[in-house]
């Protein structure tokens, strides 16, 4: 699947890995993941996309945000948009499709092979305009999850498609049982993904 020469770029669509991760029961450690696809060929970028709530006093995402900003990712952020449904109710909106699109374009004439962590379906003519640029790109998500996090159509443009629940032990998350205020391992592997509802 991976060629030591070829080089390779990440594209991590946070809420979307994070959503596939969370139905199969695992926390991702973006240090090994960084490290194992580093191994697999030239990584020239690994890029991590995800929206931010601004005007929230504590947001649960921001340690992770901060450590993969420091720790060899390229972070593409936008503050999320609030809005009120026609029934009335407050919706938050964070879509950052445009942002990893308009990337993934402007890479292509600088990597052979791209690893989209993603399965929206939206993505497919994405993946069709780049092989299209002669670049190799595979997906990584799940169809073990309840219903499959990954669309078809995106599954079966690109060239590989790589099954998250294959790669978790690779880059899972350890999890270890700590006292409380010991975080010591955090500085390790690097903050998880927080649920957003959790503020435990």
């Amino acid at each position: 699947m991976f060629y030591k020469e070829e080089r390779l770029a990440l594209f991590i669509d946070g809420a979307n890995l994070y959503a596939a991760a969370r139905s199969l029961g695992f926390d991702i450690d973006y240090k090994r993941l960084r490290d194992g696809f580093a191994g697999e060929g030239r990584l020239m970028r690994a890029f991590y996309y995800t929206a931010l709530v601004e005007d929230q006093e504590y947001s649960p995402i921001r340690p992770l945000v901060d450590w993969l900003d420091y720790n060899g990712y390229t972070m593409v952020t936008k503050p999320t948009k609030e809005f009120t449904d026609a029934s009335g109710r407050r919706k938050i909106k964070g879509n950052m499709d445009i942002e990893l699109a308009i990337d993934v374009m402007e890479m292509a004439d600088h990597v052979d092979h791209i690893l989209l962590f993603s399965g929206d379906g939206d993505f497919r003519r994405l993946v069709e305009a780049v092989q299209r640029k002669g670049v190799r790109c595979s997906v990584v998500s799940t169809v073990r999850s309840q219903p499959p996090m990954v669309a078809d159509e995106l599954r079966r443009q690109a060239d590989n498609f790589i099954e998250l629940q294959e790669l978790a032990p690779f880059i899972a998350r350890a999890h270890h049982h700590r006292e409380q205020g010991s975080t010591h391992h955090d500085h390790q592997s690097g903050p998880t993904m927080y649920d957003p509802d959790d503020r435990g």
